[in-house]
């Protein structure tokens, strides 16, 4: 029906919307924007208010995904889902209760994407959990698990509006970390720098 194609979307929107993070913060009389990164995503929030509240954020942000997704699914079928699940991510990012701002999308993007491909899933937290152990760098591992949801959907041969979700994730993602691309393209410049001085 067509009113699923508005209807959906438009509830994944809403939904990924919440600012779990902000509205989390406000319990303790804190925003986590104040600190750190300025992000108001699950790294953030632990960060600045500490691991259970950025527990909590990262349960709900990933629910935040999963549930327009799993509903439309039920309701009105694949396509319609895989709109409503990316409107979630994109809701995240670019909140109406924030300005139009928000977080990275990561934690929602595996909430969109597990109701599709689990496996998928599954094999980038993996991945995700493995880099940011090694480099204690969170950015690079939510990098690494984007570029793997195309790869891994690919391999699995997941249906093309789901291989279409995973293109439009790794989008979204790699655009809400390009300051810490920065960030790290700085560092490493530096490092190099530091190296030249030396072998002087």
């Amino acid at each position: 029906m067509t009113w699923h194609w508005i209807a959906f979307p438009l509830i994944g929107y809403l939904l990924g919307s919440i600012p779990t993070g902000v509205w989390l913060g406000r319990l303790v009389g804190r925003d986590p924007r104040a600190s750190g990164s300025g992000n108001t995503g699950a790294s953030n929030v632990t960060r600045t208010l500490g691991r259970k509240l950025g527990a909590v954020t990262l349960i709900l942000d990933v629910i935040k995904g999963v549930v327009p997704a799993w509903i439309a699914l039920w309701v009105a079928g694949l396509e319609v889902a895989v709109l409503a699940g990316g409107m979630a991510v994109v809701g995240h990012c670019f909140s109406i209760f924030l300005k139009f701002k928000g977080g990275k999308g990561v934690a929602t993007s595996f909430g969109a994407l597990v109701v599709f491909a689990p496996v998928v899933v599954l094999l980038s937290a993996m991945a995700w959990i493995g880099v940011v152990f090694f480099t204690r760098i969170p950015a690079i591992g939510s990098l690494v698990a984007a570029a793997l949801f195309v790869l891994l959907a690919r391999i699995d041969d997941q249906p093309f509006p789901v291989q279409m979700l995973t293109l439009g994730l790794l989008a979204i993602i790699v655009i809400r970390h390009a300051s810490n691309l920065r960030v790290l393209k700085a560092r490493a410049n530096a490092k190099q720098a530091r190296r030249k001085r030396r072998n002087r």
